[in-house]
């Protein structure tokens, strides 16, 4: 404990004579690893970059186990899945935390599970996705992730709840990019020949009408991004963890 409490001052920096105080942002991560690292450096980079100097975020992680978790999507198991990360949820807030990120699109699924558990809020992807595609006055674009985001309802319900219709690619399109997801991109394998296969399944539903493309998986992230594609591009990842940092920050002060 001491321990901590040390690390701690380190996130209480001197800034030009002032100190911030940062709300403790609690990471459910592991899903994939690859994943979570990326949240880990863009919610940092976006704390140094609000406030400069030295600063880095407070935050605690979970990481789980990956192939427990797709063990469990794979078998249908979302029931025991939603649990175990609703007690790395309780673990988070036990530790400090003040709001609780889900590292993953997949398993917001399950997010009821988790914001039941604990007393602090869950700061919910989807919904920070759809508002920015809300703001950017787009109405209908691709949804591309795991087959169990780009099939089931979970994640177009709660777009189309407020306005936001999602498209997503034909059998043989979702059949493509959940192969690259899972035997490509959780691994760390960027292909040009799986970048080009992303951008041919996006620019025809944009050819068929579509607005902007979700990446509705973190690791598409490490494979597409602005200026791939002929339409907008909404990284639920990056937005998240800005999103994150907005929270952290939001009651904070300089003194």
């Amino acid at each position: 404990m001491r321990t901590i409490r040390t690390l701690s001052c380190f996130n209480r920096l001197v800034r030009r004579g002032s100190v911030v105080r940062m709300k403790k942002i609690g990471l459910i991560g592991g899903m994939s690893w690859e994943s979570s690292a990326l949240y880990y450096r863009l919610i940092n980079e976006g704390v140094r970059d609000r406030l400069g100097g030295l600063h880095s975020a407070r935050c605690v992680m979970a990481s789980v186990d990956f192939a427990e978790i797709e063990h469990m999507q794979s078998a249908g198991e979302w029931a025991q899945a939603g649990e175990l990360l609703a007690e790395e949820a309780r673990s988070l807030e036990a530790a400090g935390a003040e709001v609780i990120v889900l590292c993953t699109n997949t398993m917001h699924k399950v997010s009821s599970r988790i914001e039941s558990a604990v007393s602090v809020p869950l700061l919910h992807l989807v919904d920070v996705t759809r508002d920015a595609i809300v703001e950017a006055g787009l109405r209908k674009v691709v949804l591309l992730g795991t087959r169990f985001t780009m099939e089931e309802q979970f994640y177009r319900e709660r777009m189309e709840a407020n306005g936001v219709q999602t498209v997503v690619p034909d059998a043989d399109g979702r059949a493509t990019v959940n192969r690259v997801i899972f035997e490509e991109l959780v691994l760390g394998i960027v292909s040009d020949e799986s970048r080009r296969e992303f951008r041919r399944i996006i620019e025809s539903l944009a050819a068929a009408g579509a607005e902007g493309v979700i990446l509705g998986c973190t690791e598409i992230e490490l494979l597409i991004g602005e200026g791939d594609v002929s339409v907008p591009v909404f990284a639920s990842t990056a937005l998240h963890a800005a999103a994150a940092v907005d929270f952290a920050l939001a009651d904070g002060h300089l003194a």
